[in-house]
């Protein structure tokens, strides 16, 4: 009897790591949404006033209003036309796709806002963490992002263009890059 659970236990743990195995590649790729795009995925709101619904549907009722057009989201879902968005304070709602921008932007830092004075993210003139420091963004200001190259990203903020660090930001994932 001991012989028969040592082999069953052997064949039940072969069988788990081929279970495994044969899933870790669907971990790597990206879904796809109704629209074909992949998800999840950043964009930006497009207009200056934008309803958060708690549904997919102009019958649902507006749980949260934006009002200022540039702010980065995550789209998390679709149904038909409507995006199920998340913000980089984690608020989560509907917004019709039309309210919606590909254009790209990230906050800096958003996790240090109000731990105090003199906490920045510098931005620098090359993508490199020696590089000269030309600008300090306090946690919170949102920058429009040109392109990440997976560690770094440049962006521009109140027209000064420069490198920010990747890790620094909300609106790009980690290792992702873009142009």
């Amino acid at each position: 009897m001991r012989q028969f659970l040592s082999r069953l236990a052997f064949v039940a743990a072969a069988a788990l790591s081929l279970a495994a195995f044969d899933a870790a590649p669907a971990f790597a790729q990206a879904a796809k949404g109704a629209s074909g795009l992949p998800l999840p995925r950043f964009v930006s709101l497009k207009s200056k006033s934008v309803n958060l619904r708690v549904g997919p549907s102009v019958d649902y009722a507006v749980a949260w209003r934006y009002l200022k057009a540039g702010v980065p989201v995550e789209i998390t879902q679709e149904y038909d036309n409507w995006r199920k968005i998340r913000d980089a304070d984690g608020t989560e709602g509907w917004v019709n796709q039309a309210l919606l921008s590909g254009d790209r932007t990230a906050v800096a830092a958003p996790w240090m806002r109000g731990k105090g004075a003199g906490i920045f993210v510098n931005m620098r003139r090359d993508p490199q963490s020696g590089g000269a420091i030309i600008a300090r963004i306090e946690p919170g200001v949102v920058v429009h992002v040109g392109e990440c190259n997976g560690e770094w990203c440049r962006a521009e903020a109140q027209g000064t263009d420069g490198w920010i660090s990747q890790g620094e930001i909300w609106g790009a994932y980690p290792g992702e890059a873009f142009k």
